[in-house]
This record gives structure tokens, C-alpha cells and sequence, in this order.
């Protein structure tokens, strides 16, 4: 089993020093710079560069600059996707947005998280745990998402917030740890 093998299946995995991870995340560093240094209005090179960047993409989308991912191929968005200045994504683990989801400026997915054990991590172990972003969803500014979380659909994700465990849907979640204060109702 190869390290990239072991990184997508969530298992522990060599990050620091395995030849074909470094050179796949060089590939992405590559095209985010590509992409930060394009003209904004040059918006269809630049649909075109992230749809070349992503693993997937459903409909229309929208990453303002600066943008900075690892591998970027573990990156999935629906359609009418939108996210402010720079968004950080740390995709060793699939990173899945739904439709209308809508990301404020200095916002980040990590998806990677590492031993405890200080032997372990001083080796570049370490695993990557997916994380789910459903439809209709806005996250607040500077919000930071961890390893192995689900966002349901229709929720609220209050600025600065440190998301550590799952939301459920139509929720109202704030603060460090992220919190669920209180569901959201339709409006009529």
C-alpha cells in the first residue's frame, strides 16, 4: 500500500517524505500560485485553472485570491459555490462542499491532524479525516473546520469559530469549541 494509498483510506501516513506526495503537492503549489497571481477579472482563465485544480466541480463557482490547498484533487464543490480571500484547505482527506455554500474571507478546512506521540510526529506521520460541507451553508469569517467534521445542510457558522465536531442541520453554531446555540427556522 502506498502512502498516498494509506493517506486516502485515513490511516497514518508519511507526508513529510514520500516522493510522490511531495511532488503532487509541489503540482498544487504550482497552479495556486498560477492562480493568486492571475488578473481577477480575468474570470474564465480563472474557472478554467480551478476546474483543472479540483477533484471536482458541479456548476459555477467562485475562489477570490489568495487560495492555497495541498493537493487540491480531494476537493469537491457544488454548484453556486463562493468563498472570500484566503480560504486555506488542507485536503489530504476529501473536503466536500454541497450547493449554495457560501465561505467568508480567512476561513480553513484541515482535514490533517498528527500523533500525539512526539517520535511519530517528528517521523511526518500523519492522518487526514474527510469533512463534509452540506447545501445552503454560510460560514462566518475565520472560521477554522477540523479533521473528520460534517456541517449539515442549511446552517449558520458564526465568525471565528473552531469546528470540532459534527453540526447538525439548520443549525446556529458559534464560538471555540463550535456550539450549536440554536436551530433555524424557515422563514415564511
Amino acid at each position: 500500500m502506498t502512502e498516498k494509498d494509506k493517506m486516502l483510506a485515513g490511516m497514518i501516513y508519511d507526508a513529510n517524505y514520500d516522493p510522490l506526495l511531495i511532488k503532487e503537492r509541489l503540482r498544487c503549489k504550482e497552479m495556486c500560485h498560477e492562480y493568486n497571481s492571475m488578473s481577477p477579472g480575468d474570470m474564465p482563465a480563472r474557472e478554467s485553472l480551478l476546474k483543472r485544480l479540483l477533484g471536482h466541480v458541479k456548476g459555477c463557482l467562485l475562489i477570490e485570491q489568495p487560495f492555497y490547498c495541498d493537493y487540491g484533487y480531494n476537493i469537491s464543490v457544488g454548484d453556486n459555490f463562493y468563498a472570500n480571500v484566503n480560504m486555506v484547505i488542507l485536503d489530504g482527506g476529501r473536503v466536500t462542499f454541497g450547493d449554495n455554500v457560501f465561505v467568508a474571507p480567512n476561513c480553513g478546512f484541515y482535514t490533517a491532524g498528527h500523533p500525539l506521540d512526539p517520535e511519530a510526529r517528528n517521523k511526518g506521520l500523519e492522518y487526514a479525516r474527510p469533512i463534509t460541507v452540506g447545501d445552503n451553508v454560510w460560514i462566518g469569517a475565520g472560521v477554522s473546520v477540523l479533521p473528520g467534521v460534517t456541517i449539515g445542510d442549511n446552517c449558520v457558522i458564526g465568525a471565528g469559530s473552531v469546528v470540532n465536531r459534527d453540526i447538525p442541520s439548520w443549525s446556529l453554531a458559534v464560538g471555540n469549541p463550535c456550539r450549536v446555540v440554536r436551530t433555524i427556522e424557515r422563514e415564511k
